[in-house]
């Protein structure tokens, strides 16, 4: 089979790649060059600046591949998308797009912009999706800046339309590993590795629920739908099979970093200004997986704990930049003395 990929080249790509090329597939990699991750010698790159998003022009090399499916991990928003099913439309036989678990009410009801609460069980691909376009928006620069545009619901509903080029969507989870330009878990880690007794997190997001996916096993996932055809014509939530809680998550995370401390949950209001935020956690933001596993035997390659360690080591091995004000031990040393107050009755149950 031969699979054309847009992107490709960070994080989560390499493993796709290297997975296909595994199994005996061609591989050409349509990317910016900017990064040059170790791939098998047998990948074809193709190097331009219109890689960067949004994808819009698409050079002639890529058309004569005669790619059998191509796969887009940088589809953002309507016009991409769009320029991506025209011109692979009679060329390919199948495009397979990486969306997100962000097309879901529930993440809706997290940035405060849904109010329609669907209860706490876990997300199908049939559950409701956002009402409201563009959840990002208020963040771009101007109109001509892709945070603007982006919105993965209309790629869904782009490369969903059109028979001649059937597609696959797969709504990801917080993909957490090796390479992770976000290093989802750091702030944790730094603070078991500074030693703290304790790391405070605000009530309600510690029992809030996220899915969550160790980068080489959504790769596999992702491979798995571009290489077998039954997932022609489907949607599927990609994700670890048990949906932790924050609280559970951070524990777990401790047991691998060796750190003794306590994870203590207080109400908003208690914690100190820079571990506040303004999400609504009424909802989880948990996935049902179960469609992946049944249809195309999915399973993960590399166990929650493995992938933890992994990660851990990562992390420490390539720390971001600290700002200090994220850190500010003495505010949360009263909080966590507010908290043990109130465990001992000198704090009236009703403060919190």
């Amino acid at each position: 089979m031969r699979v054309l990929i847009i992107g490709g080249t960070s994080f989560i790509g390499p493993y796709i790649v290297r997975s296909l090329v595994s199994a005996a597939h061609e591989v050409m990699v349509f990317h910016r060059g900017e990064h040059e991750p170790a791939l098998p010698r047998s990948v074809r790159h193709v190097h331009s600046p219109s890689a960067a998003f949004p994808v819009l022009n698409f050079p002639s090399e890529l058309v004569c591949f005669k790619p059998d499916v191509v796969l887009h991990m940088v589809a953002m928003g309507e016009r991409d998308a769009r320029a991506a099913v025209r011109a692979f439309e009679g060329v390919a036989h199948r495009l397979v797009v990486s969306s997100s678990g962000d097309v879901y009410r529930a993440y809706g009801v997290l940035l405060g912009s849904e109010t329609t609460i669907a209860g706490r069980d876990l997300l199908d691909e049939k559950s409701a999706l956002r009402n409201q376009l563009y959840p990002y928006r208020k963040m771009a620069a101007g109109a001509e800046d892709w945070v603007y545009h982006y919105d993965k619901i209309l790629v869904e509903r782009v490369v969903t339309a059109n028979p001649n080029l059937p597609a696959t969507i797969l709504r990801l989870p917080a993909v957490y590993g090796p390479g992770d330009n976000n290093r989802r878990f750091f702030a944790h880690l730094k603070r078991m590795q500074d030693g703290r007794p304790a790391i405070l997190l605000d009530q309600d997001q510690a029992r809030w629920r996220w899915s969550h996916g160790y980068v080489e096993n959504v790769a596999t996932a992702i491979a798995l739908a571009v290489t077998d055809d039954r997932a022609r014509g489907r949607t599927y939530n990609v994700g670890e099979e048990a949906v932790l809680t924050n609280a559970e998550r951070v524990r777990l995370l401790a047991a691998s970093a060796g750190w003794k401390g306590e994870v203590v949950a207080l109400p908003r209001a208690w914690l100190p200004p820079h571990l506040r935020d303004a999400y609504n956690y009424s909802q989880d933001l948990a996935y049902d997986t179960r469609r992946l596993r049944q249809e195309l035997g999915y399973q993960e390659v590399v166990s929650v704990d493995e992938g933890l360690r992994r990660t851990i080591a990562w992390l420490r091995a390539h720390p971001p930049a600290i700002d200090p004000a994220q850190y500010d031990y003495g505010a949360e040393d009263v909080g966590l003395a507010a908290a043990r107050a109130a465990r001992a009755g000198r704090i009236p149950s009703s403060a919190w």
